[in-house]
């Protein structure tokens, strides 16, 4: 069945809001606890793990109850209102924290740190599974991936571009750059940009569900079992293999994100030049959209996805050659953040693609479609990197004696700890990354066909039954 451009449009604009949450989180929200609360960061060191801990029961929990859901709009649309709604609560109540220097603050941060991570699942799992019930063939998969994550790139550009200007607007202090505000203005324009981005949260996710049709879903009578869960995860090596090459470059690329501020604010003296660096890195991720429809003319996805891992090596590389020996020139950095976004962006929808083709291989080698448990694994592996990226950059941090805090100066050695985390430790995760999957990998070429071909002449046979 043909998709309509209304549709796919329809689908993608929900990954917006999805993102603006996502980004507020994952590159402000380090600043914020920080700066405008006065969190220690050791703290946060603590705070990462255990949150994962979770998220590894919480996620594939989630995923397997999408997958055995039964409604009348379907089973993944009302699950990301659901999600929508309730993450867009709780990132208000996480950006307006109370002002208090008791104990109760940190109670406080804890409890909403671990729900937007539940809520955000709520949302995020029953979104991205509904690509491979669109169609099982790969351009249509790849056309929708690349348009979703085209929205998304939207909606991470809007938040790491817009915030430093908007929360000095928003705090009332029209201007001034992050690094100068007081607590009270970081408080003050964070806690206000949250609501702006919670009320478009639900509203771009409301479009998504009204927009969009689900086919080729295969609902299951079963009740869930978390030892069945499990069974699925340890018995889809694939999958395995997916979540280890994801995760190890994802937190190279999250260790940029949230380490640039504390870089521009700290080393480079003037965060303002963040927002020439991440302008350029948005652009990057906006061509790496087309590096997909230009390399599968004659290239399979894993050869794309290599390309793609090596141009963002690549530019890290070159931008560590910028960072150390000519002085960190912030245009010169950004045209290498540029190349850098241009592979990311095309490894994100590289990733999204796979993951797809990872729930055909599960119900070709299991016999069952478990489409939501494993898609739930993509929002699981990317909270697992961010909190790589945490634990190294806080332990960093705390070795340092560096706290972040308003009016604190960083030391010698801090400067050094924050330049290595800017400029050596991303290149070196997506070379590792690089390596995994070129030698574990094997959804492609004939291989891939035998099991697609499997998968539609047992749901050809179940529709004429």
């Amino acid at each position: 069945m043909k998709i309509s451009l209304r549709e796919k449009l329809g689908y993608g604009v929900g990954a917006v809001g999805l993102d603006l949450s996502y980004g507020l989180f994952y590159s402000y929200l380090s600043l914020y606890l920080q700066k405008a609360l006065g969190i220690n960061p050791l703290f946060m060191l603590i705070l990462a793990p255990l949150a994962r801990l979770w998220d590894g029961i919480n996620d594939p929990m989630m995923g397997s109850i999408v997958d055995f859901s039964h409604h009348k709009m379907g089973k993944f649309r009302p699950w990301i209102l659901r999600g929508a709604v309730l993450n867009a609560v709780v990132l208000c109540l996480l950006f307006n924290a109370p002002v208090t220097n008791s104990v109760w603050i940190y109670v406080y941060v804890a409890v909403f740190y671990v729900l937007w991570g539940m809520t955000n699942t709520l949302a995020d799992i029953p979104y991205w599974s509904m690509i491979p019930s669109f169609s099982s063939e790969e351009k249509d998969r790849n056309l929708i991936s690349t348009i979703a994550r085209t929205f998304s790139g939207l909606g991470q550009g809007i938040i790491t571009i817009l915030t430093p200007v908007v929360v000095g607007v928003l705090g009332g202090s029209m201007g001034s750059e992050l690094d100068a505000m007081t607590s009270g203005t970081l408080r003050l324009g964070f806690g206000r940009w949250a609501m702006i981005a919670s009320v478009l949260l639900v509203v771009f996710a409301s479009v998504s569900v009204v927009s969009t049709k689900e086919r080729r879903v295969i609902p299951s009578g079963e009740k869930f079992s978390f030892k069945a869960a499990l069974s699925v995860i340890k018995n889809n090596d694939q999958l395995r293999v997916f979540m280890l090459f994801a995760m190890i470059s994802n937190a190279g690329y999250y260790m940029t994100s949230g380490i640039s501020a504390f870089y521009f604010t700290e080393v480079a003296g003037d965060l303002k030049e963040q927002s020439t660096f991440n302008l350029l890195g948005a652009v990057g991720s906006v061509l790496g959209l087309l590096v997909i429809p230009v390399c599968s003319k004659f290239m399979n996805n894993r050869s794309t996805y290599k390309v793609s891992l090596g141009l963002a090596a690549v530019g890290y590389i070159l931008m560590a050659v910028v960072g150390y020996g000519f002085g960190g020139n912030v245009v010169a950095m950004g045209v290498c953040y540029l190349l850098v976004s241009i592979g990311i962006g095309s490894m994100f929808v590289n990733q999204t693609v796979m993951l797809a083709d990872v729930v055909d291989y599960g119900e070709f080698k299991l016999g069952t479609r478990n489409q939501s448990l494993t898609f739930s694994m993509k929002g699981f592996l990317q909270k697992m990197a961010y909190t790589i990226q945490s634990i190294i950059m806080y332990a960093s941090f705390s070795a340092t004696g560096y706290s972040g805090m308003e009016g604190a100066v960083a030391s010698a050695s801090a400067k050094t700890a924050i330049s290595a985390l800017m400029f050596l430790v991303p290149p070196a995760l997506i070379i590792v990354s690089f390596i995994v999957f070129s030698g574990k990998y094997k959804i492609y070429g004939d291989f891939k066909q035998q099991v697609l071909d499997t998968v539609n002449r047992k749901y050809e046979a179940e529709n004429e039954e």
